[in-house]
């Protein structure tokens, strides 16, 4: 049974939430503050994680625990649940290595849609593990496929799992145009178009913090994004 952590500070809140996953077949802990969910991942880690940001008296408690638990795995399914929607903290949240942001108005069934479709994806992950090593180059660029690593001109980039997959997807069809729903349903992600820039934006932001000449991911405006190879 897939275990979920809900960590979220107002208690009705959080029993619903709880309860209505419960209901779905998972197995759920809650937690009313970043202190003690850090403590129980420290001892086990959950297979998904749902986290508000404002937690009692930290108001980015939230954002500290994605970081803890990101450097604990890469690749837990983090999902910020929030009432805060401003794109600055959507942003921030992603920056810190979550998968999804969602905001605290989301139906319940699309909640649960999402939390399916980070599963599926984390299954379709474990598979790959199993298999043997695949890489994928593309110019400077070498993606590790069973590692789940990309490397830019030998320096490795940190990507989380939403964003290696995207790149996986625009790199294996150098000079084609993946839709910004293509690039949803080959991460296996259910989130927005804002997210999915989002994403792009985070991804180009890493590529140049190690090469400040990147270029290759070009927007194409009205259809979506495309992988060049590396210009002069």
């Amino acid at each position: 049974m897939k275990q979920i952590a809900i960590v979220e500070d107002e208690a009705a809140i959080r029993d619903n939430y709880a309860d209505v996953i419960r209901r779905q077949g998972y197995q759920v802990n809650t937690y009313a503050d970043r202190p003690s969910a850090q403590t129980a991942f420290e001892q086990r880690l959950p297979d998904l994680a749902i986290i508000d940001i404002g937690l009692g008296n930290e108001i980015d408690g939230g954002f500290a625990l994605c970081q803890a638990l990101r450097a604990m795995s890469a690749t837990v399914p983090i999902i910020f649940l929030t009432a805060r929607d401003s794109d600055i903290d959507t942003v921030v949240g992603l920056r810190m290595g979550a998968d999804d942001y969602l905001t605290k108005d989301v139906s319940l069934p699309h909640l649960m849609a999402r939390i399916a479709a980070l599963f599926r994806r984390s299954d379709l992950l474990a598979q790959a593990s199993a298999s043997q090593v695949k890489s994928l180059h593309c110019g400077p660029l070498n993606l590790d496929l069973d590692r789940m690593r990309v490397y830019w001109h030998d320096t490795l980039i940190d990507l989380t799992v939403t964003e290696f997959w995207m790149v996986h997807a625009l790199v294996k069809r150098p000079g084609h145009v993946k839709s910004r729903q293509a690039l949803m349903d080959e991460a296996h992600a259910v989130v927005d178009d804002s997210t999915i820039t989002s994403h792009v934006k985070r991804i180009r932001k890493k590529f140049l913090a190690v090469d400040s000449q990147f270029n290759c991911i070009s927007t194409v405006y009205g259809m979506g994004y495309r992988w060049d190879e590396e210009h002069p």
